[in-house]
Protein backbone atom coordinates (compact mmCIF):
# COMPACT_ATOMS: atom_id res chain seq x y z
CA UNK A 1 0.00 0.00 0.00
CA UNK A 2 1.30 3.69 -0.62
CA UNK A 3 1.76 5.65 2.29
CA UNK A 4 0.78 9.54 2.76
CA UNK A 5 4.39 10.38 2.38
CA UNK A 6 4.95 8.68 -1.02
CA UNK A 7 1.70 10.28 -2.28
CA UNK A 8 2.44 13.51 -1.17
CA UNK A 9 6.18 13.37 -2.48
CA UNK A 10 4.60 11.92 -6.10
CA UNK A 11 2.46 15.01 -6.17
CA UNK A 12 4.96 17.28 -5.43
CA UNK A 13 7.17 16.66 -8.34
CA UNK A 14 4.34 16.81 -10.23
CA UNK A 15 3.64 20.00 -9.13
CA UNK A 16 7.21 20.80 -9.66
CA UNK A 17 6.85 19.22 -13.04
CA UNK A 18 4.15 21.40 -14.33
CA UNK A 19 5.34 24.66 -12.71
CA UNK A 20 8.48 23.89 -15.10
CA UNK A 21 6.70 22.89 -18.08
CA UNK A 22 4.51 26.39 -17.60
CA UNK A 23 8.00 28.37 -17.66
CA UNK A 24 8.81 26.72 -20.39
CA UNK A 25 5.62 27.04 -22.66
CA UNK A 26 5.91 30.69 -21.55
CA UNK A 27 9.28 31.04 -23.46
CA UNK A 28 8.65 28.09 -26.07
CA UNK A 29 5.12 30.40 -27.03
CA UNK A 30 7.99 33.52 -27.65
CA UNK A 31 9.34 34.26 -31.06
CA UNK A 32 12.92 33.47 -31.89
CA UNK A 33 12.81 30.78 -28.93
CA UNK A 34 15.97 28.60 -28.66
CA UNK A 35 15.54 26.82 -25.01
CA UNK A 36 14.93 23.53 -27.10
CA UNK A 37 16.59 21.47 -24.51
CA UNK A 38 14.72 23.16 -21.67
CA UNK A 39 11.48 22.38 -23.81
CA UNK A 40 12.35 18.83 -24.31
CA UNK A 41 13.89 18.80 -20.81
CA UNK A 42 10.19 19.82 -19.29
CA UNK A 43 8.57 17.34 -21.38
CA UNK A 44 10.41 14.57 -20.55
CA UNK A 45 10.14 15.56 -16.66
CA UNK A 46 6.09 15.59 -17.34
CA UNK A 47 6.12 12.47 -18.76
CA UNK A 48 8.20 11.00 -16.19
CA UNK A 49 5.60 12.68 -13.36
CA UNK A 50 2.91 10.52 -15.20
CA UNK A 51 4.43 7.26 -15.55
CA UNK A 52 5.66 7.70 -11.72
CA UNK A 53 1.66 8.28 -10.34
CA UNK A 54 0.19 5.59 -12.81
CA UNK A 55 3.21 3.52 -10.82
CA UNK A 56 2.18 4.61 -7.54
CA UNK A 57 -1.76 4.18 -8.40
CA UNK A 58 -1.54 0.48 -8.48
CA UNK A 59 -0.44 0.77 -4.68
CA UNK A 60 -2.43 3.09 -3.82
CA UNK A 61 -6.28 2.54 -2.39
CA UNK A 62 -9.56 4.36 -3.03
CA UNK A 63 -8.79 7.41 -2.22
CA UNK A 64 -5.62 8.00 -2.86
CA UNK A 65 -6.18 6.96 -5.99
CA UNK A 66 -8.58 9.44 -6.90
CA UNK A 67 -6.33 12.21 -5.64
CA UNK A 68 -3.51 10.76 -7.99
CA UNK A 69 -6.03 10.47 -10.92
CA UNK A 70 -6.32 14.12 -11.14
CA UNK A 71 -2.85 14.76 -10.82
CA UNK A 72 -2.42 12.90 -13.78
CA UNK A 73 -5.22 14.22 -15.61
CA UNK A 74 -3.61 17.87 -14.92
CA UNK A 75 0.53 16.50 -16.11
CA UNK A 76 -1.46 15.34 -18.87
CA UNK A 77 -3.31 18.09 -19.90
CA UNK A 78 -0.07 20.48 -19.80
CA UNK A 79 1.88 17.95 -22.03
CA UNK A 80 -0.71 17.94 -24.32
CA UNK A 81 -0.48 21.94 -24.37
CA UNK A 82 3.29 21.76 -24.82
CA UNK A 83 2.90 18.77 -27.62
CA UNK A 84 0.57 21.41 -29.58
CA UNK A 85 2.21 24.67 -29.52
CA UNK A 86 3.60 25.38 -32.65
CA UNK A 87 7.72 24.45 -31.14
CA UNK A 88 9.83 23.50 -34.03
CA UNK A 89 13.27 23.30 -32.72
CA UNK A 90 14.35 23.32 -36.49
CA UNK A 91 12.62 26.76 -37.58
CA UNK A 92 13.98 30.01 -35.76
CA UNK A 93 12.58 32.83 -37.06
CA UNK A 94 10.55 31.47 -39.42
CA UNK A 95 13.28 29.98 -41.02
CA UNK A 96 14.56 26.33 -40.95
CA UNK A 97 18.15 25.68 -39.97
Amino acid sequence: MATRRSIDECIQRCEDAIRNAEKQYKEGSKQDHYHDVEYSAAMMQLEEATNEVMQLANSANSQQREQLHRMRLQVQKFQNEMILLDHDPSVVGGKLH
